[in-house]
């Protein structure tokens, strides 16, 4: 799993998180993926190798539905695009994942793993 390691943002500097962003207005879930692997780690992704493994609601400081992607394949060598908002790039196994993952993002990697596709997270029990 290729993570990255925030830095400079003001959320989360330090922790570790996964390709992310917000949707453009009328973007579509998957081009946004598109776009956002482009823009912080300067590959090229096909829409057909993109896939949708997770849908999560998430309660912090407000209300959230996450979308968790994938895809095994692309074009273009990985690179920091981002050096003022990401201060490292590395692979991990699922099964090794660093202390200072993200924890909704810790639990929707451990969500993918067992395939789980929704969950809910922050909001207490229920």
């Amino acid at each position: 799993m290729l993570l990255l390691r925030r830095y400079n943002t003001g959320y989360e500097d330090g922790n570790y998180s996964v390709v992310a962003g917000h949707l453009d207005g009328g973007e579509e879930v998957k081009m946004a993926m598109i776009r956002e692997a482009k823009e912080e780690i300067g590959i090229d992704l096909d829409y057909e190798d993109v896939t949708i493994n997770q849908v999560m609601h998430r309660l912090a400081d407000d209300e959230r539905i996450d979308f968790f992607l994938s895809a095994t394949k692309w074009t273009g060598e990985i690179e920091n695009k981002e050096p003022h908002k990401c201060d490292e790039l590395s692979w991990h196994s699922l099964d090794a994942l660093p202390e200072n993952v993200i924890p909704y993002i810790r639990h929707a990697l451990m969500n993918h793993q067992v395939g789980c596709q929704f969950d809910s997270f922050g909001f207490g029990a229920i």
